[in-house]
């Protein structure tokens, strides 16, 4: 009996080491065993739309008897956006050169030429960070180039500098509205959160709600705003047969939709700036621009760059206002390329489309890419 017992003394000791030793096993598993399912979910969802929209951009799509066909052409279908029967609806047409072009291209040429030689200035230099600025470089000087021989008298954007004009000018725009109002709410002024509230509500409202919208309120002869524009002697504009009118309707629509999503990131970061350093610069007798850029900016760069940086990626893939608005006319004049895809798939045109939404993917991904590298990281104070 005593035996026994020594023995099963002995062993507890070994039975609970070993139900510790699972027990913190199963500790370091959990990681795994509970997120591994979801990003492979994840991952699935992600990866089989890219792999199937590669596969069908080189292949050319035909219904057939008894079902369709799928015909190898390899890069067929990206040829006819540049020099194919799709270049004048992608990259647009071009009109002879002439001076003010030429002089802007050289602009550009010394302006990436400059940043070069400042980076290779640097102490900071690597082969990687030198590839990386040259891709978007190459891309800056392509869409310089495309922007000042489509512009102009005897030209016509394609749906991509239509695209890149949505990105620049309407991110741009919403930026500089949702600083200003973020900014003004900041103050003591009478009635801020009701409208803190009313800055709120567009971002409540569908993109198709919205386009319709001002769908309605941009007719200048029986829209709700008609006796306006004929007060202003606006009623007899046609902005739809406008490219550049309807160009931008579009963006205005679009501002009104996102610069709510501006304001109240940028009106956090403004609230979460220090007061001491405000009032310290205050009682030195500093100006209210000078805190706002020697204070206030510094302090609010980072949260405004990562928020100009996930409005870049939603806006590449604007699709509702120009298809709503103006149908992506006049002609293809309004059209982005994700308007552009949709359209090519809605003509059975599958591999021409997959073609397309892989052009967008490629060039959002450098832009985003860029921009990250470029501004939020230096915005963040990391090395860029």
């Amino acid at each position: 009996m005593q035996s026994s017992s020594q023995a099963s003394s002995a062993g507890a000791p070994r039975r609970a080491w070993r139900r510790s030793s699972v027990s913190n096993w199963l500790d370091r598993q959990a990681p795994y065993v509970f997120v591994l399912p979801t990003v492979l979910v994840i991952l699935a969802f992600s990866i089989f739309p890219l792999v199937s929209s590669a596969y069908l951009s080189l292949m050319r799509f035909s219904l057939g008897e008894g079902g369709y066909e799928l015909t190898f052409v390899g890069l067929r279908n990206y040829v006819r956006l540049f020099s194919g029967t799709q270049q004048f609806h992608f990259v647009g047409v071009f009109r002879p050169p002439g001076i003010a072009s030429i002089a802007v291209m050289v602009v550009a040429v010394l302006l990436v030429a400059w940043w070069f030689v400042r980076y290779l200035r640097g102490a900071r230099r690597s082969i990687i960070g030198f590839i990386g600025r040259s891709i978007s470089a190459v891309l800056f000087l392509a869409l310089v180039w495309l922007a000042t021989n489509t512009t102009g008298n005897g030209g016509a954007l394609g749906s991509l500098m239509v695209t890149m004009f949505y990105v620049v000018f309407g991110v741009a725009l919403q930026f500089l509205i949702g600083l200003g109002l973020a900014y003004l709410c900041t103050l003591p002024l009478k009635g801020g959160r009701f409208f803190r509230l009313l800055f709120f509500l567009p971002l409540m409202v569908t993109p198709v709600g919205i386009a319709y919208m001002f769908r309605m309120m941009a007719d200048t002869s029986v829209g709700p705003l008609a006796p306006l524009w004929a007060a202003l002697g606006l009623g007899q504009i046609a902005w739809a047969a406008d490219p550049w009118l309807a160009r931008s309707v579009v963006v205005i629509g679009d501002t009104w939709q996102w610069v709510p999503f501006m304001f109240l990131v940028l009106l956090a970061a403004l609230e979460g700036t220090s007061r001491d350093q405000i009032e310290a610069a205050q009682l030195d007798g500093a100006s209210n621009w000078r805190i706002f850029r020697d204070v206030t900016w510094p302090s609010i760069a980072p949260v405004a760059a990562s928020a100009v940086l996930i409005r870049l990626i939603e806006a590449f893939k604007v699709v509702d206002l120009p298809n709503v608005l103006t149908n992506g006319g006049p002609g293809i004049a309004t059209e982005s390329m994700t308007l552009h895809a949709f359209i090519e798939w809605r003509t059975l045109n599958l591999g021409g489309a997959s073609a397309v939404a892989y052009m967008l993917f490629f060039v959002s991904t450098i832009a985003c890419v860029s921009f990250f590298q470029l501004v939020v990281r230096r915005a963040r104070g990391q090395a860029a």
